[in-house]
């Protein structure tokens, strides 16, 4: 569609819709449905569920869990791959705010009275 164009936002622009089920999930990942399971017992990703109770994943989900996999691959135990990537979270929100903190520069001080 050009730019400037109206279109109707779906479920499926969202990054955080619920739109694949833990089979198609793996599938996409070339994994397998327990190592989402145990990305989820680690508290990596945890899938929303469907109104049967069954696991339902994000693209932001599947991207984390793709992450964790290339750690895995390289021969990173899980525990230590789920931490890694937290860690990395951590650090990018940290890097964000301080590049933030730079080019909006020292709020002002405010003074106290005694």
């Amino acid at each position: 569609m050009p730019p400037g164009s109206s279109r109707a936002v779906t479920p499926l622009d969202d990054d955080d819709y619920p739109a694949y089920t833990m089979g198609r999930a793996a599938d996409m990942l070339g994994t397998t449905p327990a190592f989402l399971r145990a990305l989820g017992e680690h508290r990596l990703i945890t899938p929303l569920r469907s109104e049967g109770g069954h696991r339902r994943y994000s693209r932001y989900q599947l991207r984390i869990a793709a992450r964790a996999r290339e750690l895995v691959d390289q021969g990173t135990p899980i525990e230590a791959a789920c931490r890694i990537i937290v860690l990395e979270d951590q650090l990018e929100e940290a890097q964000r705010i301080n590049e933030q903190t730079r080019t909006q520069g020292p709020e002002p001080q405010q003074k106290t009275s005694a």
